[in-house]
């Protein structure tokens, strides 16, 4: 349980040092050098020094709020808890981001709010419906208990693929980053955020990315040659993808993300159930 506890608290330096390790790869991919690893963590200590505006009080509590809810929720996977627990929480810290942005008066802040939104109503079902497939397989929501058993990805494969979708859009990723797009709406909801408090946002960041990947290393079960193989792999794949696509707009997006990744998913669902 210690170690639990330990890993919790260290969580955002390892979304910190994934966050690192994914602009050097991404930098080799187009052959440059690139910044070293503990990049992102420079850029907080860097932070510190620039002033902190603030547009009004609600604003600054809500990316707070945006970030402690996130790191509830990878602390809720990592003991195990509920998994649709673990879903309403994380739709919550989005809400919460989603109102930040609506918050200001700044159109790209409200543009990218209007997105997360869109983004939110793409990939939430995909998450119920995965942890829906679980329950079928295992007779329970219960994220130990999922951890503990079996690699379950053949009879998940669908809903791998689906999930696979998703992952460019949870981490503003191409083809799917309509939601930061900064030659668009200049970052989005994270535009009037300024020194101390946009560190919030950057290190929500860091934790998303922490959660998704833990979301991964569900389907390898108890095997942890597979969760490794298949988490340096999909590490791999998103920046490939992110390296070689140019962005869709959002509306497509949406289109995409729930025509392919819906379908999917409740076609392996059916296959559970009646096969």
């Amino acid at each position: 349980m210690m170690a639990e506890y330990i890993l919790i608290a260290l969580a955002p330096v390892i979304g910190g040092l994934i966050y690192g390790l994914e602009r050097v790869v991404r930098a080799r991919m187009q052959n440059r050098q690139g910044p070293p690893v503990l990049q992102p963590f420079y850029d907080m200590y860097k932070l510190l020094d620039k002033h902190s505006s603030i547009v009004h009080p609600m604003h600054v509590s809500l990316a707070i709020l945006h970030f402690i809810t996130v790191w509830a929720v990878v602390a809720l996977v990592i003991l195990g808890g509920n998994f649709l627990y673990v879903i309403f929480l994380h739709l919550l810290s989005t809400i919460f981001i989603i109102l930040a942005g609506f918050s200001v008066r700044s159109v790209y802040s409200h543009v990218g709010s209007n997105r997360e939104l869109l983004a939110m109503l793409a990939y939430e079902p995909i998450f119920i419906l995965m942890a829906t497939a679980y329950y079928l397989l295992n007779g329970s929501y219960d994220i130990a208990l999922i951890r503990a058993n079996d690699a379950q990805i053949l009879p998940l494969i669908l809903i791998f693929f689906a999930f696979l979708l998703t992952i460019p859009l949870k981490l503003k990723k191409s083809p799917f980053d309509a939601c930061e797009a900064h030659q668009e709406i200049v970052g989005g909801v994270e535009i009037e955020y300024s020194g101390i408090y946009f560190e919030f946002l950057y290190m929500a960041k860091w934790l998303e990315y922490v959660f998704i990947y833990m979301l991964l290393l569900l389907f390898a079960g108890n095997n942890i040659l597979l969760g490794f193989v298949l988490a340096i792999l999909v590490f791999l794949l998103v920046n490939l993808v992110d390296n070689s696509t140019s962005r869709v707009n959002i509306i497509d997006t949406v289109k995409i993300i729930m025509l392919f990744g819906l379908s999917l998913s409740i076609l392996n669902i059916l296959g559970i159930i009646y096969v």
